[in-house]
């Protein structure tokens, strides 16, 4: 059974930073790419950011570019995201996905606007930004 267990959301304020994990199990994690998506109280959910299984690959929403930074770690099977200069629009749920195949690389995660097409959802963290 695949498990996405995210953590690290909280409360902070307006230009501090946060990192998310992504705790992943039941799943050959080293060979899956993943990604980041949110979803803020009205809106669709969308992309943030993407990484491919090596590592390697990483994409970015324009929204966090510059300021967001995705990463992994294979032998602890978690997948981080760390997020600096907060802004107010950053509140939301972060969700970790990744997917089953090989063939939906990091770059296609980074297309799929909404998550269409994820295999795996984790629950959520709240991430909000206020003073």
């Amino acid at each position: 059974q695949v498990q996405l267990v995210e953590s690290g959301g909280g409360l902070v304020q307006p230009g501090g930073s946060l990192r998310l994990s992504c705790a992943a199990s039941g799943l050959t994690f080293s060979l899956k790419n993943m990604g980041w998506f949110r979803q803020s109280p009205g809106k669709e959910r969308e992309f943030v950011a993407a990484i491919s299984f090596t590592g390697v690959s990483t994409y970015y929403s324009e929204s966090v570019r510059g300021r967001f930074t995705i990463s992994r770690d294979n032998a602890k099977n978690i997948m981080y995201l760390q997020m600096n200069t907060l802004k107010s629009e950053d509140t939301a749920v972060y969700y970790c996905s990744a997917v089953s195949s090989q063939s939906r690389t990091a770059s296609d995660i980074a297309h799929t606007s909404d998550g269409r097409g994820m295999d795996y959802w984790g629950k959520g963290t709240l991430v909000t930004v206020s003073s």
